[in-house]
C-alpha cells in the first residue's frame, strides 16, 4: 500500500490540484509577478523599443508601490478603523 505521498510524487506535480505550498513566502511572489506582467504589458504598448527595459522597471516599482498602498489602506480600513467607531 502506498502513502499519498508517494502517490502524488508518483503522479508528478499537477498545478491546479496540487498548489504549491507558498505559506511562509507567497509576498516575495509580487517581484517577479509584477515584472511580468510589466514585460508582456510594454512589449505590446511600447512604440519603439528604445526606453523598453527603463519603462520596464518603472512599471514594475508603480505595481509594487500600488500593491504596498493597497495593502496599507486595507490594513487601515480593516483594523485601524473600526476601533475608532
Amino acid at each position: 500500500m502506498t502513502t499519498p505521498l508517494a502517490l502524488t510524487l508518483a503522479q508528478g506535480w499537477r498545478p491546479f490540484i496540487d498548489p504549491v505550498n507558498a505559506h511562509s513566502f507567497w509576498y516575495l511572489l509580487l517581484v517577479p509577478i509584477s515584472f511580468f506582467i510589466a514585460v508582456a504589458y510594454k512589449a505590446v504598448r511600447v512604440k519603439t523599443f528604445d526606453n523598453y527595459w527603463t519603462a520596464v522597471t518603472v512599471m514594475t516599482v508603480q505595481i509594487i508601490a500600488g500593491m504596498i498602498g493597497l495593502a496599507a489602506a486595507f490594513y487601515l480600513l480593516v483594523q485601524v478603523y473600526p476601533r475608532l467607531l
